[in-house]
């Protein structure tokens, strides 16, 4: 049995036991996640989605954050300006191991969904205690000093 699942927008075919460098989520070494966005299920009797699966999930095991290697990007510009530039860049992975594909019941296994960094971040910020949002708006504003009242005492 395989699955094709979708993340960091990118697609993949999988089954139990490969082991996929993804892009970064949010989990630790030894936390096991669920990947909820599957386009297909493939085996004896294939399941395509239209577009995802309904109930559909492939467990994983993350075994660690990694770098991937890394990309130098160089510009040069001619002529008259004889510039250059020379960058490099290392994009942040998550190995994990497929553990299982579940066809169905995926909303009832009680595995945390596998989401990345940036929507960890978004819903962080708006689950924020609701005393520090009060406090952020009751803060007044400081103005600046009125110019007309200033003219007028000389």
């Amino acid at each position: 049995m395989f699955a094709v699942l979708k993340t960091g927008g990118k697609q993949y075919k999988v089954q139990a036991g490969d082991v996929l460098r993804i892009e970064l989520i949010a989990a630790a070494a030894g936390d096991k996640v669920q990947f909820n966005e599957i386009l297909m299920i493939g085996g004896d009797t294939p399941v395509l989605g239209a577009p995802m699966v309904k109930g559909a999930a492939v467990q994983a095991e993350v075994i660690d954050d990694i770098k991937a290697d890394k990309v130098i990007t160089y510009h040069k510009r001619r002529r008259k300006h004889s510039s250059q530039r020379t960058r490099g860049h290392r994009q942040k992975l998550t190995l994990v191991r497929v553990t299982d594909i579940l066809a169905s019941g995926a909303d009832k296994s009680g595995v945390k969904e596998a989401i990345g960094t940036h929507a960890a971040r978004v819903a962080a910020h708006n689950n924020a205690p609701a005393e520090a949002k009060a406090e952020k708006k009751a803060a007044p504003a400081k103005k600046a000093p009125a110019k007309k009242a200033a003219a007028t005492k000389e």
